[in-house]
């Protein structure tokens, strides 16, 4: 089933409004509420960390929703869900009251971000959603760069309670948004029988690919929380002037829009597994460039946007691979158990990094970092050199023709 210009548009203001209003909350808000509630960092923080548990613990269930009922309801529930922990924070004076709200903003964004969002376009189209997956990441990637400015400012008019109740209205702004979905649900396969066979079609090599893809994922997201968190420290641990540090740690978001970008006008001939290989290629060295960050300036700008055009990418290939390994018509339930490992150590990623470089110092997380770049890459190469030859010969003779 073809898939809308309406609904990618909808649902790439969505991705753009969603992430804003809740993974980037804490970006925009944490320091006011440390201000003005006193608490320590690290149990302000810990509410985001506790909201990424719940979404790995939800992660199987939303997949298995999106699957039975297809995206429109469940993405619809996650709007509601999170402007109740929007409001639930801006009202919270006690921890239970806190923590309870980010626990409301776990499960909101697990049935609003990319993830539920991929799920919800595979339902629709099958692999003919590869296209709009990397579409919607255009706008979603700017989440940060519109909300943190917009929370500063509501901040500013209202406190940060206020801004957080207007964030609830945000949320609620999202709802004909995710009604835009198509309405489809219950045994409709939408992925059409006539579509290439999975790659990945006998049970052990379901598993084999099923491995590797959760290793990739989990490993680019577990370097992904650890780099939104920590890479201005970082870069300032190693010399770098502080506001050099926040400039040159900028360009990873550059990079990063870039890179989708690039795959959204000419990515369109590359099979997702060559994509995946050549993103997880540019981590390795962006990291070893982190190390010389201290000496040299150009050093740090290749780390940060090479590291973002790398994350970017993999943000992509991690919604468009298992169209093509797997049946497209269980991607959310599928995906969703996959994903859970990456959920899980995204949320410790932050307090491993930091316990690294109090320990050991910033070149040992960036040492870690290349060592699980180095894993990332290897993994992405075996499932490659495991499915990707086949699947890009296949392509290739059937855009030749009969």
């Amino acid at each position: 089933m073809p898939i809308a210009r309406r609904t990618v548009l909808c649902l790439g203001l969505s991705q753009l409004t969603c992430w804003g209003i809740s993974y980037y909350l804490i970006g925009g808000f944490g320091d006011l509420i440390i201000a003005d509630l006193g608490w320590s960092r690290s149990v302000v923080h810990g509410g985001f960390s506790a909201a990424l548990v719940v979404m790995g613990l939800v992660s199987p269930l939303a997949g298995r929703c999106i699957d039975r009922y297809g995206g429109r309801p469940v993405m619809v529930v996650g709007s509601l869900v999170s402007a109740v922990g929007c409001a639930g924070l801006g009202m919270a004076h006690s921890l239970m009251a806190y923590y309870a709200a980010w626990l409301c903003l776990g499960l909101a964004m697990r049935l609003t971000l990319y993830d539920a969002a991929f799920a919800a376009l595979a339902r629709i189209g099958g692999v003919q959603a590869q296209r709009p997956i990397a579409q919607i990441t255009l706008l979603g990637g700017l989440a940060s760069t519109v909300f943190w400015p917009v929370g500063h400012l509501l901040a500013d008019a209202v406190g940060w309670r206020g801004a957080l109740f207007a964030y609830a209205g945000f949320a609620l702004l999202t709802i004909p948004l995710h009604l835009a979905i198509p309405a489809v649900g219950g045994e409709r396969a939408l992925a059409p029988r006539t579509e290439r066979p999975a790659l990945a079609a006998s049970p052990r090599k379901r598993a084999v690919a099923a491995g590797l893809y959760a290793l990739i994922a989990t490993l680019a997201n577990f370097l992904n929380s650890g780099m939104s968190a920590h890479m201005i420290a970082i870069l300032s641990g190693l010399g770098l002037a502080a506001s050099a540090a926040v400039g040159i740690a900028s360009l990873r978001g550059i990079g990063q829009s870039l890179a989708r970008l690039g795959e959204v006008l000419f990515g369109g001939r590359l099979h997702p597994l060559t994509l995946n290989l050549g993103a997880t290629l540019l981590l390795p060295p962006s990291f070893a460039a982190g190390l010389l960050s201290g000496a040299f300036a150009t050093a740090a700008i290749a780390f940060a946007f090479l590291y973002g055009a790398g994350n970017g990418i993999l943000t992509i290939t991690r919604g468009t691979m298992p169209l093509v390994l797997f049946d497209p018509r269980s991607y959310g339930s599928l995906v969703g158990r996959l994903l859970v490992p990456s959920f899980l150590c995204s949320a410790a990623a932050p307090l491993l990094y930091a316990l690294v470089i109090e320990r050991f110092g910033n070149a040992a997380a960036l040492d870690l970092s290349l060592a699980a770049a180095g894993v990332t890459f290897a993994a992405a190469l075996a499932l490659y050199l495991g499915f990707g030859r086949r699947g890009t010969s296949t392509a290739a003779e059937t855009s030749a023709g009969p």
